[in-house]
């Protein structure tokens, strides 16, 4: 379980380097705790989640890469403990 804590804690790292923000541990377990299985099934609720990350790091996402993300989270069929590589489509935009 350490594993998950140590992804999580790298993921915050990035996520604060690349936007020059801080944005709190707590405030991320607030919006995962909201997040489940079907939240990466369902389309709607994956562009919510999206637009919630995007709002929390304050960096705007485009809608073309709002889709090319839902696009690659069906293409592969992504699951939640692959979050990070989420973070990862979003941060490279």
């Amino acid at each position: 379980m350490s594993g998950k804590k140590d992804i999580a804690k790298d993921v915050l790292s990035a996520v604060n380097k690349k936007t020059g923000k801080n944005i709190t541990e707590n405030a991320v377990k607030k919006l995962a705790n909201g997040v489940n299985e079907n939240t990466m099934q369902d389309e709607d609720e994956l562009r919510k989640l999206i637009k919630s990350v995007s709002t929390m790091a304050k960096v705007p996402v485009s809608e073309k890469t709002i889709n090319d993300i839902v696009g690659a989270v069906k293409a592969s069929g992504m699951s939640i403990t692959n979050m990070e590589m989420l973070m990862k489509l979003m941060l490279k935009k």
